[in-house]
This record gives structure tokens, sequence and C-alpha cells, in this order.
């Protein structure tokens, strides 16, 4: 029997992280191993802890959730911990800025008991998760705002043509089932190529590929909303 998703909650509101515990340690195959109420104590819990997944509220006291994420996702310690942002605020900067942070995924708090805790699964299992509220206009909007830390194209130059395929389709918003039905390769190939461009591109998850994507111009959201992506060589 596989262990229990570890999952740390933090959140400012202690009834909510208690709503959110007895949600998750109800759940199959999930288990909260703690709790915070601020940033700093979201970041020191994970590093004592190493959860598999930090459930984190953005608007919290002192260090806000955006910059414990940053601190998480570049701590050693924490490498294999993943974010899931979960806020009441459905704004453009804090989705870009959870995204750049290093966050995995990004929910509503009104999304329902059964979205989030596959919510929980999808970013502990490798995948990136964006509210289906947010996740057009992430690929609409995202060339418009100036990058944090722009990628050189050049960087982009050791990958092949169909890996710069693939890239392009992640950045469409399209999954590893809907690449492989469009690429007619299957769904392991996907997960093999995926996970080149991790490396290549040093980034965390799906989410950091989009980003990269954009912030490398090798994609424009004209280009994802208006063009068809021709298929290259294997």
């Amino acid at each position: 029997m596989s262990e229990p998703i570890r999952v740390l909650v933090a959140d400012d509101q202690s009834l909510l992280r208690g709503s959110f515990r007895v949600l998750i340690d109800t759940a199959p195959g999930l288990g909260t191993v703690g709790e915070a109420a601020t940033g700093a104590e979201a970041v020191e819990s994970a590093r004592r802890l190493r959860p598999d997944v930090v459930l984190m509220d953005i608007r919290m006291p002192g260090m806000d959730g955006i910059e414990a994420t940053r601190h998480i996702a570049r701590c050693p310690e924490t490498e294999h911990t993943r974010v899931l942002i979960l806020t009441t605020f459905d704004l453009d900067e804090y989705v870009y800025g959870a995204l750049r942070a290093g966050a995995a995924g990004f929910l509503l708090k009104d999304t329902s008991p059964e979205a989030l805790l596959t919510g929980i699964r999808t970013v502990a299992a490798g995948e990136s998760l964006l509210a289906p509220s947010v996740t057009r206009r992430l690929i609409a909007e995202f060339a418009r705002l100036p990058a944090a830390h722009p990628v050189p194209r050049s960087s982009l130059d050791d990958l092949t043509d169909r890996e710069r395929e693939v890239l392009l389709l992640v950045a469409r918003g399209l999954s590893n089932t809907d690449i492989a039905e469009y690429l007619h390769i299957s769904h392991g190939t996907v997960k093999t190529y995926i996970g080149r461009l991790l490396s290549k591109l040093g980034a965390r998850d799906r989410a950091q590929l989009v980003i990269s994507a954009y912030e490398s111009g090798l994609v424009t959201a004209t280009s994802t909303s208006e063009r068809r992506v021709r298929p290259g060589s294997a």
C-alpha cells in the first residue's frame, strides 16, 4: 500500500485550516502533517516536515504566500515539495506572481471539495493545475506583463523541433493526452518530451514551462490563440 500524500495547510484563518484538515484527513490517500498561520511558519514547517504538498493561502500576515512559495521552491530541503495556492482573490497579479515564485497550481477557495482533493493529488503527481477561470487569461495575457526574469531565447537552442512543438502545445494549455492526440504519439512519449523540457529549461513543473515559453519569446498570446502549431520532426 502506497504512503498517503502528506499535506501542510497554510492559512491565517484557524477555522479554514481546521476545515481543510478535516477534509484532507478523511480523504483516501491523503493526510495532513501540520498547519501554519503565516508565510514564515509555512516555510519553517515545510523545511521541518518535508510535506509532499503545501496548501498555501496568499494573503497572510508578514510574509505572504507568494514569498513563502518562493522560499520553499528555492530551498534544497524542500525541492520535492509542491505548492498549491488556494485563495479567494482571482486577480492576475496573484496568478502570475505565484507561478513565477514556483507554485505548481492555483485554485480559488470557492472550488468544490472534490476539485480541491483532485488538485492536491494532481500537483503531488508532478502535474500543474490552474483554476479553469484563470487558465484562459493566463495564456492570453501573460505576454503583456513584463518578465521578472526574462529567459534568453538562446536557452531554447538545445531543443529539438519536436521539443519546441511540445513546448508550444504546453503553453497553449493542452494536457498530455491532448498533445498525444494532436501529434499522434503515445502518452508515454509525451511524458518523455515533457521530462526533457523540464531538464533542459531547468523548470520545476509544467507551469514553469509555460512561463519559459512566453518569457523566451518562443510563443506569444497571438501565436497561441490564432495559429496552429505545425508538426515538427521527431
